[in-house]
Parts: structure tokens; C-alpha cells; sequence
């Protein structure tokens, strides 16, 4: 919204100063600030009023120490994290952008769910909360909007490089980066339509999903939405809840977003910047730029929100906090093409989700081969299984914070690790 307003007034009035809101990394700083600036100001307020209104985290007994502290405090908190990614990004995000466009309505859609959610927990007091048909259902429904908008829109495009000699290059062929005009530019200014993804590690590190569907014969590659579409549906619905799962200590699951939302836009900023895009070999995807904006707003409302969130937590984010952060950092994921990278750079959450299938698959079989359930971990998710192990909970976030960085720091190197 401010974006068409400082263009208008730079350019009939020639204010001085107006330009700096053409770089796309003076609006991530200003949507990081602003976002911080959310997250700190307004979010003692809400805490305070979500007390008055005692809508605190309905708490299992699962005899785990520390647990009894918890009970009463505020949940919900989500709705901070909520305001402190969308304001901004409507403040310094060109909106008629259809990625920008596509995080906001995740942003707001899984958020909706999450809400929903967590007022059954509080006011009806019901704990199972929303069936999780429900949920599923609408990780399905956002998961087939996204994948229809993302395979048909004309506007969601690649370049691939070309080795066509600069001489021949046309000169309607030019280029626009930060407002230098660039001819040699080994990407052609034509834009395709394309079902690639980005496969780590490997040397030509492009994958067409339509290639799944070569079997068809020819022009098979019109019915690659019957492969990339149920793709995203999957994606979203195991980060999204994968995110839930690990919400279970105190700010666990905001920090290890947080780290994600870093590598998340540093890998936004190279695969829609022409000159790193060449530079690092990678695939050129045109106006992912202004994504960088939207993960700085997120990270930023991870950060702030960490303030409060920490141990000992004075707020919890809930369903509608932590459902909307896992289909976010999917969403993201697919849209850059980085989404074969999510085992590892959102390893904290697969390693939860994974000892969750663990522990219930195991119980199962052995249920039925010796009438009574075993457990290979002494309580899943992960994170519970090292505090039925004597770790205090602080120790263990910080650790698996560690376990983090790293994996992000590993997912950045894959673009020149092949």
C-alpha cells in the first residue's frame, strides 16, 4: 500500500529520499522493523487482554516437570505473530504481485483454521479441538489453491539460461536489475511455463514433475498438474502440521522458525536476482524479489514474538499461530522451487513428525504381535522424550536452536554443493 503512494510522490513531486523504496532490501528491513515493532509494542496488550478474558492453553497431564507452571497461560497468541507478518507486507509488498498475494491468503487461511481450533479448545472446552478431518480438509483446500494458481497463473514463470552468444542477443532482449540496464545477462528475457523444482546435491539440479508422466507419450506435459498439484497438497499439510507438532516447548517452535524464515529469504533473494542467480548456476525465477519482504516480515514476527514466547513462556501461539507458520514456510518453499530442500532445512520439524509415526507405528505392530503396545522412544514427539529424560526444557530448545542453524546454514551451501 505505501509502495504506489512513495511512486506517486517521487515521481510528481520529487521528494527527496522517496527512492530508496524501489530496493527491495530497504522494505525487508523496514517490514522487519515494523514487524518487531508490532510484536513488542502491541504484544503486552494482547497478552494482558487474553488473561482478562482467560483464555488460557488447556494442558495434558502427561506428568512431564514444569507442566503445572504452564497451566492458565495465555494461548492464542498466534493472532500476534498473524498481524506482524500481514500489516507489514501490506505496508511494503507490492500487492499486485501473485506470490505475495498467494502467502497472504496462506498466511490468513491456516490461520483461520488454527483460531478455529484453538476457540473449541478455550471457550467450548472441548481439548481434541477441531476434528482433524476438519484440519486436513483445510490444508487440502489451501493446497489445491495454491497449486492451481501456482501451474496456471501466466504470471508464475522461470527462465532457463541460454547459450546463445551476447552478439545475438536482441536488444528487446534488455534487461532492468536495480535500475541498470543489463545486456548480458545469460537469461532470456522469454518466460516459460514450467513444473521444475530445484533438487539439491546434484549437478543438473532441475526436476520436471511432468517427467513422472512420460509414460503418456506425447504431450504429456499438459497433464502435469495431476502430479504437481496433489505434490503441494502433501507439502503443505506435513510442514503445516509438522510445525504443530513441534510447538511443545517454550518457544521452540518460533525459533526454529525464525532460522528457517532467514534461509528462507536468502534463498528468495538469489533465485530472483539475475546476477546471483547466474553467479550461483541456479534457476532464475523473475519477481520472487519482493517475497523477500513477506519471510523478513515473518522472521521479524518470529523474533518479536520469541520475547514473549521464551521460557518461561508468558503467551503460547496455539493452533492458530503454529499451523499458519508450517504452511507459510511451505508455501515459500514451493514457490522459490526449493521445496525438495524441506527435509533438511526444516529438519527440527520432520524429526519431530517422524518420531511421532515412529513411536504410534511401532505401538500398533507390536500391540498385535505380542498384545501389548511397545515405545522406542520413552515419549513422542522428540522434544518430551529428552525431558522424560531429565533435560530441562530451556537446555533442549537451545539445542535443538543449535541443530537449526546448522541444518540452514547446509541448505544455503547445497546451491554450490553439487
Amino acid at each position: 500500500m505505501v509502495v504506489p503512494l512513495i511512486e506517486f510522490l517521487d515521481l510528481h513531486f520529487d521528494i527527496p529520499g522517496t527512492g530508496v523504496f524501489q530496493y527491495i532490501s530497504f522494505r525487508a528491513g523496514m517490514a522487519l522493523i515494523f514487524s518487531l515493532f508490532i510484536t513488542m509494542i502491541s504484544g503486552r496488550r494482547i497478552i494482558r487482554y487474553l488473561r482478562e478474558q482467560q483464555v488460557g492453553e488447556p494442558i495434558r497431564e502427561l506428568g512431564l516437570e514444569g507442566q503445572e507452571s504452564k497451566k492458565g497461560t495465555p494461548t492464542m497468541g498466534g493472532l500476534i505473530i498473524l498481524a506482524a507478518i500481514v500489516i507489514p507486507a501490506l505496508l511494503f509488498a507490492r500487492l499486485n504481485n501473485i506470490y505475495v498475494l498467494l502467502m497472504l491468503l496462506s498466511t490468513l487461511w491456516l490461520g483461520a483454521i488454527g483460531f478455529i481450533d484453538d476457540y473449541i479448545k478455550v471457550f467450548r472446552k472441548e481439548k481434541k479441538g477441531l476434528q482433524g478431518k476438519f484440519k486436513i480438509l483445510g490444508q487440502i483446500s489451501l493446497g489445491i489453491i495454491v497449486g492451481t494458481t501456482l501451474y496456471f497463473h501466466p504470471g508464475v514463470v522461470i527462465r532457463e539460461k541460454t547459450d546463445i552468444p551476447l552478439e545475438f542477443i536482441s536488444a528487446d532482449e534488455v534487461l532492468e536489475l536495480d535500475g541498470i540496464t543489463r545486456i548480458d545477462s545469460p537469461f532470456p528475457v522469454e518466460s516459460v511455463k514450467s513444473t521444475k523444482t530445484t533438487i539439491p546435491f546434484l549437478k543438473d539440479n532441475e526436476f520436471d514433475y511432468s517427467v513422472l508422466l512420460s509414460f503418456l507419450g506425447k504431450g504429456y506435459e499438459r497433464w502435469a498438474f495431476l502430479i504437481f498439484i496433489p505434490v503441494v497438497i502433501l507439502i503443505i499439510a506435513a510442514v503445516s502440521n509438522g510445525a504443530n507438532i513441534t510447538d511443545g516447548l517454550d518457544g521452540l517452535a518460533t525459533g526454529t522458525s525464525a532460522i528457517i524464515g532467514v534461509t528462507l529469504g536468502i534463498l528468495a533473494y538469489v533465485s530472483g536476482n539475475v546476477v546471483f542467480a547466474d553467479y550461483l548456476n541456479i534457476m532464475y525465477i523473475p519477481n520472487t524479489g519482493e517475497l523477500v519482504i513477506f519471510i523478513a516480515a515473518f522472521t521479524g514476527a518470529c523474533i518479536g514474538f520469541l520475547w514473549y514466547n521464551s521460557y518461561p513462556a508468558q503467551v503460547f501461539m496455539g493452533d492458530t499461530g503454529s499451523l499458519a507458520l508450517g504452511g507459510i514456510i511451505a508455501v515459500f518453499a514451493i514457490v522459490i522451487r526449493k521445496e525438495l530442500l524441506i527435509p533438511i532445512l526444516c529438519g527440527i520439524f520432520f524429526i519431530e513428525s517422524l518420531s511421532v509415526i515412529i513411536q504410534v507405528t511401532w505401538f500398533k505392530i507390536t500391540k498385535k504381535r505380542f498384545g501389548e503396545g511397545r515405545r522406542i522412544f520413552r515419549m513422542a514427539p522428540l522434544h518430551h522424550h529428552f525431558q522424560m529424560k531429565g533435560l530441562h526444557e530451556a537446555k533442549i530448545v537451545q539445542r535443538f536452536f543449535i541443530m537449526g542453524i546448522i541444518l540452514a546454514v547446509f541448505a544455503v551451501i547445497t546451491l554450490k554443493l553439487r
